[in-house]
């Protein structure tokens, strides 16, 4: 307690944030570096913004598909 006040933790909602950021940082370097003149950079940037949407569904789907598999044994 530092005055008066309990010490806080981040939350798991900033901790996400955090991975999320980098997972966006990392996907703007992957397009940028592949991309080939002004309309690739483009859309280079805006598959960035949406390429976590992906992995986040693709991710669901996977865990759905062995929760059923383990439903079925």
């Amino acid at each position: 307690m530092t005055n008066g006040h309990p010490q806080s933790r981040p939350s798991s909602a900033q901790s996400g944030g955090a991975v999320l950021g980098l997972g966006l940082l990392g996907a703007m370097i992957w397009y940028w570096q592949r991309a080939d003149g002004i309309q690739g950079h483009v859309v280079g940037g805006l598959k960035a913004l949406v390429s976590p949407a992906f992995l986040v569904f693709d991710a669901f789907k996977a865990l759905n598909n062995r929760s059923e598999a383990n439903a079925r044994d």
